[in-house]
């Protein structure tokens, strides 16, 4: 399996610039574009179909912008990897294109855009942020955002699957406080679905996973 290709979906509203980026991944000899989008409802259709390895996916969509699309094809398929581009360099939008749970974050406009190596980094487990951004330490300090001792542990035990009271009862807290904690973590997470926390924390190795 080892020489298998890398499959990537390219996702961009501009045919040019899909082209443009096809162009570029054809000359590396372990990567495959399987497909292309051209919005975001487009891409969630597709990914399902294709089940790309890599989703190059544009910020700014028609329709479903690509970080809503980004949560959709993670809902089904969590286990692939997505590349935000974006013309954005505020960290606000780097920040939500990981919480979205993006792997990547490059500028589309880099002179030096190296897409194929930004890709192999992210198979590999790295998390990928534009050099111009250079906000990758504090993001990678914040990928907890901050929770508390206690938050980390409760957030363990809600990822190994228990209900409120019973993490009440372990750690001997009313379900009331546990509630209370619960929706602290998903606050500062910026996170609304029990099962979206969940994907969230394994991802970003915030709990042990048996």
């Amino acid at each position: 399996m080892a020489d298998q290709k890398i499959s990537v979906l390219l996702v961009d509203d501009h045919s040019l610039v899909r082209r443009g980026f096809r162009r570029m991944l054809e000359d590396e000899p372990d990567i495959n574009v399987v497909g292309e989008a051209s919005d975001g409802e487009e891409a969630v259709k597709i990914a399902r179909s294709l089940k790309p390895q890599v989703v190059i996916m544009d910020c700014a969509l028609p329709g479903i912008n690509g970080l809503q699309a980004t949560r959709k094809i993670l809902q089904f398929a969590p286990e692939t990897l997505v590349l935000m581009l974006s013309m954005h360099t505020e960290d606000t939008w780097v920040r939500q294109a990981l919480d979205a749970g993006a792997r990547g974050y490059v500028l589309k406009n880099a002179m030096d855009l190296e897409l194929g190596s930004a890709i192999r980094r992210i198979v590999k487990g790295e998390t990928v942020v534009d050099d111009q951004l250079s906000h990758e330490q504090t993001l990678k300090g914040e990928r907890n955002a901050g929770l508390t001792r206690r938050e980390m542990e409760i957030l363990q035990l809600i990822c190994d699957g228990k209900s409120n009271k019973e993490i009440a009862a372990q750690l001997d807290l009313s379900s009331n406080t546990i509630a209370v904690h619960r929706a602290n973590i998903m606050d500062a997470l910026g996170i609304h679905k029990t099962a979206e926390l969940v994907v969230y924390a394994i991802r970003n190795g915030l709990v042990n996973v048996p």
